[in-house]
């Protein structure tokens, strides 16, 4: 796949990926990376190390699920953890270590395919970049005069992309009917909070899912054709994003473009 991924043009569209989505070699090489991370258990209550004790057996399970078609995500458990900074808290997201698995799986096979068409302005979350590589762009685009800066924040992003859209997109480069199909669960899955109990997931990708840097990147990624396209200098980082200017009129010019996308994009 990724022979042919690089031989590929802008517009190939993706038809059969749900062998290589379900293929024991990936399973296993994402559960290293899962076992790697640690993180706490899901809403079943199974740790890493529980899994990975029967790892050749679940790992088996998995794959003839996804398979078999029988595999269902489980929702993801809610915590509120704290914001830096501030007296705020947002939810994340802890799915299942299974659901994990099956997360980075899909985003193993989905990530090359997208990372084709992200742009350059974009560095969070991404293969081979990181604020370090962000930072030292903004620092190149302020020492040849963009000294003006708009300095914006998407409040609550991971938790308001809508559904529909985040999916057109996704269906522009693959059309595997099974791959969609769980990309939607894993959207869909739902939160179990205690007290609250199992709340539906009808818009976002949850903090914590393995799967959703990815799809955020995907959702903002016309903004930030658009913006290069316009000759702009944004440098984005997941939510937040900085667009530097040479004065201040062209800076309240995409203040001004940037509220006007906001309100638009739902």
């Amino acid at each position: 796949m990724l022979t042919r991924l690089a031989q590929s043009g802008p517009t190939t569209v993706w038809f059969g990926l749900w062998d290589k989505v379900c293929a024991l070699r990936n399973l296993q090489a994402v559960f290293h990376a899962v076992w790697r991370n640690r993180g706490a258990p899901g809403v079943d209550g199974q740790t890493v190390q529980q899994f990975d004790q029967q790892g050749t057996s679940e790992l088996a399970r998995l794959g003839e699920e996804l398979r078999t078609g029988s595999y269902r995500r489980q929702p993801a458990r809610r915590v509120w953890i704290g914001k830096m900074g501030t007296t705020e808290k947002r939810p994340l997201g802890i799915p299942a270590v299974r659901d994990r698995t099956v997360e980075a799986a899909l985003r193993n096979v989905l990530e090359p395919i997208l990372e084709r068409d992200f742009a350059e302005c974009s560095y969070g979350f991404r293969p081979g970049r990181g604020c370090r590589e962000a930072v030292g762009r903004v620092e190149e685009w302020m020492s040849q005069g963009y000294v003006w800066c708009v300095d914006a924040d998407l409040k609550s992003y991971f938790d308001t992309i809508p559904h529909e859209g985040l999916m057109a997109l996704v269906k522009q480069r693959v059309v595997d009917g099974r791959v969609l199909a769980l990309v939607e669960q894993c959207l869909k899955a739902g939160v179990l909070e205690t007290l609250k109990g199992w709340q539906p997931t009808e818009r976002g990708t949850p903090q914590g899912a393995v799967i959703s840097p990815l799809l955020a990147n995907l959702y903002l990624n016309p903004l930030d054709q658009e913006m290069e396209r316009r000759g702009w200098a944004m440098v984005r980082y997941a939510d937040d994003l900085v667009v530097l200017c040479r004065s201040r009129e062209a800076a309240e010019t995409v203040l001004d473009y940037l509220r006007e996308w906001t309100t638009g994009a739902g």
